[in-house]
């Protein structure tokens, strides 16, 4: 194509800038020389970043866990107010005895004493089946209402914690409700 005689040749890259000195590198050269430099210092953070934070525990944490606020301002504390009910009774022992012994997970009690939410509740029962029954029912219902109807039983909430923080204040709850329900 012939340039017209109204028209301006066409300008290059090479026209518009001058020649780099010989052993200096271009502009496109320094910036692709920038992105790798700052590529490896953000890959060295990252894993530096990994090795401070890896001893760092992954489960989230429960408010319930970190804040303790009394409802009402007291001066004087409150005497302990125990429990009028059969079941509710149950629960709080079985809770002061995990407290007591040691949490475990997969078996009733381990060799050291520790128990599970079942086998706390089985203990404290003393040989009282009904007792035992009513008391894990209103524990797998305490579960349901905060962890939804998916949790098949008692034992398996409880071994599918790492620690008994969680299954000890499902007993309390539980024997909150158990007292509210009157059994």
């Amino acid at each position: 194509m012939a340039a017209s005689p109204h028209t301006a040749p066409a300008r290059t890259d090479q026209q518009t800038r001058p020649a780099p000195a010989p052993g200096a590198l271009s502009l496109d050269a320094r910036l692709a020389a920038t992105e790798a430099a700052m590529t490896v210092r953000l890959d060295e953070a990252a894993v530096a970043h990994e090795v401070r934070t890896a001893h760092l525990s992954t489960e989230p944490v429960d408010l319930a866990d970190v804040i303790t606020v009394p409802l009402t301002p007291t001066l004087q504390p409150q005497p302990q107010q125990l429990p009028a009910t059969p079941v509710a009774a149950l629960l709080e022992r079985a809770r002061a005895r995990m407290e007591a012994d040691g949490w475990c997970a997969g078996a009733l009690t381990d060799e050291r004493g520790a128990v599970c939410l079942l086998g706390a509740i089985r203990k404290e029962a003393d040989g009282n089946r009904g007792l035992e029954a009513d008391a894990a029912s209103v524990v797998l219902d305490a579960i349901r209402r905060r962890f939804g109807d998916h949790v098949d039983s008692v034992p398996s909430f409880n071994d599918a914690h790492g620690t008994g923080r969680i299954p000890l204040r499902m007993l309390d709850q539980a024997a909150s409700l158990a007292d509210a329900r009157g059994l």
